[in-house]
């Protein structure tokens, strides 16, 4: 039943299948039984399809995807795309994988996160990586955080082939000012 606070705009086709679901599901010819409550005929076996989820490739033949890992000194994420960068497949972040808010960064962090996108990559089909590397950049540090390595040494461990490992970090040619003023971060 739909109330006046959860009323929807139904277009034709969805009002016709919904039609056609109410009259189908009243008796016909004065029989108590509904076309639902129909006895089972016997049990039918169902033979197991298995379901690949992935692209229909040939045996033994690499299906890449793109693994950007931003690692900054607060966090890592461990972000997998398909090969034009749009479509995300996979992002798992050290935070999601741990508790106190000090271990986001931390190398153990980034290694459980990339094996959770190893494991989800697997099940989607894709068997090898390329890999863009990034640190904070701009006019913040342009060094990897602690994470980076030991979530690419945690991808390659869990069975990912590994094609081209690049540095994206944003290098400026001319930077706006960093903050901290004149005298710097004083702690």
């Amino acid at each position: 039943m739909i109330t006046r606070s959860k009323a929807v705009r139904l277009s034709d086709f969805e009002a016709a299948r919904i039609h056609e679901r109410l009259i189908n599901s009243y008796p016909v010819n004065g029989s108590l039984v509904s076309a639902a409550m129909a006895p089972r005929k016997g049990k039918e076996k169902k033979e197991e399809q298995v379901i690949s989820l992935g692209p229909q490739v040939a045996e033994g033949e690499n299906v890449f995807g793109v693994c950007h890992i931003f690692a900054s000194f607060n966090d890592t994420f461990v972000h997998v795309t398909d090969l034009s960068g749009k479509e995300t497949i996979c992002r798992v972040t050290g935070g999601m994988k741990v508790k106190a808010d000090r271990d986001e960064s931390s190398p153990y962090a980034a290694m459980l996160a990339a094996q959770d996108v190893a494991q989800r990559c697997k099940e989607l089909g894709i068997t090898a990586l390329h890999i863009k590397l990034r640190a904070t950049g701009g006019n913040r540090t342009k060094t990897p955080g602690p994470g980076a390595q030991s979530a690419l040494r945690a991808l390659a461990r869990s069975g990912m082939k590994i094609g081209r490992i690049e540095d994206v970090t944003p290098i400026p040619s001319d930077s706006t000012r960093r903050k901290g003023g004149r005298r710097g971060r004083r702690l």
